[in-house]
């Protein structure tokens, strides 16, 4: 039978999870059908997730695909891989450690079958993680969402589903230092939002450390704005009028005897002016390093999402 559905789940660490994955995924697959395949990329796991789901896809009445990075990539590489060698029409992510609950593909699957959109996002309406872990959560989405991309779920997105359209639309895209999340955002076409509750992790440790953390923010931050920059020359700006100010403040001082250390004036004056104008400055070249850097990436200037010619339909 033919693939319809594919579900695709980047493996990291999480071999305390297998069994309970795969009994959940036979679950799903009972509901989908038999059209329903899941694609598994192993991303360089040192643990043993991949001889477990080796040994468990050779017995699971599903079609599956067990693939394996020759080292850690990362999650958002491990995706790209299993959409790319995903064979249905509809794709839904689902992370291994069932903190999404499976219930979103097939949600996600019913939306888009019924073609009232082209990507499917599960955003988060709550989540049972620690306190430090959700304020942390909160601070970053809330600020991402209010300076880079403001169509992001206050929440923030950890898994979706979409269309053949999108996924190789989104392929496309082979950025090396990026944000999948946010490229799903800056692709566009039609998006629908479901809600669900974030799960408690019930086995194992979860892999995303600080550093991971870190280096996810960067990417986010620096591949799709120039706002620092322009937060640069602003305060650039800024400073020198403020160094103008206070540098004819200080020359007034100076003239009426309120300042009697010799070189003070045209030190303070010579310091503002010139650091600010420093400031400025940096600002200025690293917009045209911006500007180079958002050519290097080949980003197409638009992306057609439906072709219509009356002789031949919609396309």
């Amino acid at each position: 039978m033919a693939i319809r559905y594919s579900v695709v789940i980047p493996v990291y660490k999480n071999e305390e999870n297998i069994p309970r994955l795969v009994e959940v995924l036979e679950r799903l697959a009972s509901k989908v059908g038999p059209e329903m395949e899941v694609v598994f990329v192993v991303d360089g796991s040192p643990d043993q997730s991949y001889a477990l789901l080796r040994s468990a896809i050779a017995t699971v009445s599903f079609p599956a695909q067990l693939l394996a990075h020759s080292r850690n990539f990362g999650s958002f590489p491990a995706i790209r891989t299993g959409l790319s060698a995903a064979r249905g029409e509809y794709f839904g992510v689902m992370a291994a450690d069932l903190q999404e609950p499976p219930e979103l593909m097939e949600q996600f699957f019913e939306t888009l079958s019924a073609d009232t959109c082209d990507i499917a996002i599960g955003t988060r309406a709550h989540r049972n993680d620690p306190l430090v872990s959700r304020a942390a959560s909160t601070l970053f989405w809330s600020a991402y969402r209010s300076a880079i991309v403001h169509d992001m779920p206050k929440g923030g997105v950890d898994v979706f589903g979409c269309n053949r359209k999108f996924r190789d639309e989104l392929l496309k895209l082979e950025e090396s230092r990026s944000s999948l999340i946010a490229l799903i955002f800056w692709l566009g076409f039609r998006r629908t939002l479901i809600s669900y509750e974030r799960q408690t992790r019930l086995e194992g440790k979860s892999a995303w450390t600080l550093k991971k953390k870190i280096d996810y923010f960067m990417d986010s931050v620096f591949a799709f704005t120039d706002y620092p920059i322009r937060l640069l020359m602003r305060l650039g700006a800024v400073g020198v009028l403020l160094s103008g100010v206070t540098g004819t403040a200080v020359i007034v001082a100076r003239l009426s005897g309120a300042i009697n250390v010799p070189g003070y004036a045209a030190t303070i004056i010579t310091v503002l002016f010139f650091g600010t104008l420093n400031i400025f400055g940096l600002g200025l070249v690293g917009t045209y390093a911006w500007r180079a850097y958002e050519n290097s990436k080949h980003r197409p200037l638009a992306i057609l999402a439906r072709h219509y010619q009356n002789d031949k339909g919609e396309s």
